[in-house]
């Protein structure tokens, strides 16, 4: 696969014919700092054993979809901030599928989603190692309506277009470089924009929302914000919940 795009923004970028996890593969790796500097990029066309958030298993049909893992090295010395490294990579990803969707919707979906007209279009998942974090996107490309997981994810191929992998990448790498580099040099995501910017990608944000949350309980109400901390505000019975973690369904299909 030739990809001078994404070779101009990345310092080392490796494409694996087949892989059973590039995040797995990526955090082995990362010790070596000098072999895989930041924004080291690894990828493929067929992941074999690809993970979601929880352990769930994410495994699509060879050359139906790009797994590709970046290793990010140039955090934020706060860490609590780096709860934000998730929503920059929605965010960076969802503005580099817009610009080749122009036509569409492109959304995130706290906190670890970006919707295309309401349907899921690519998960990520952030994993840390000892000194970096190693962040995971997969992004329907070729999959068709029958190869769809469910019945509310979308693909490039289903909505008529053919994803410009290249382009993509080098949209994606150049948006979250310079997103995690604002909020590093920042007091915080509000200081350095990050905050504002995904609020205004967020389609959750004034949707009513079910949050399955850790110990079987389930939070029901509207989404109205994100905080300081990159949390999901939640009110429900006129009592705000701010939400660090859970599964959140979408209630109604389009803000009110």
């Amino acid at each position: 696969m030739h990809l001078p795009l994404a070779n101009s923004v990345a310092p080392r970028v490796v494409v694996l014919p087949e892989a059973a996890s590039t995040n797995a593969l990526l955090r082995e790796l990362a010790g070596d700092s000098v072999q895989w500097p930041h924004l080291s990029t690894m990828l493929t066309l067929d992941q074999t054993a690809g993970r979601g958030r929880l352990g769930r298993s994410w495994v699509t049909p060879a050359g139906a979809s790009l797994a590709v893992s970046v290793l990010l090295r140039r955090l934020p010395s706060d860490a609590d901030a780096r709860g934000w490294i998730p929503l920059a990579a929605g965010l960076a990803m969802a503005d580099a599928i817009a610009e080749q969707l122009p036509d569409d919707d492109v959304a995130v979906k706290w906190p670890n989603d970006v919707l295309v007209d309401g349907r899921k279009i690519c998960g990520i998942l952030a994993e840390a190692t000892a000194d970096a974090v190693v962040v995971g996107t997969g992004v329907n490309t070729a999959m068709t309506a029958s190869e769809l997981p469910l019945p509310t994810a979308t693909s490039f191929a289903v909505l008529g277009a053919e994803a410009d992998i290249d382009r993509l990448l080098a949209t994606y790498l150049r948006a979250l470089d310079t997103l995690l580099s604002a909020l590093s040099s920042s007091p915080d995501a509000i200081t350095s924009g990050l905050h504002a910017a995904v609020s205004r990608r967020c389609a959750t944000i004034g949707l009513d929302v079910r949050v399955s949350l850790p110990g079987d309980r389930v939070l029901v109400g509207r989404a109205i914000s994100l905080d300081a901390d990159g949390r999901l505000v939640v009110r429900s019975e006129g009592v705000d919940h701010p939400v660090s973690a859970g599964d959140v369904v979408h209630v109604r299909p389009a803000r009110v």
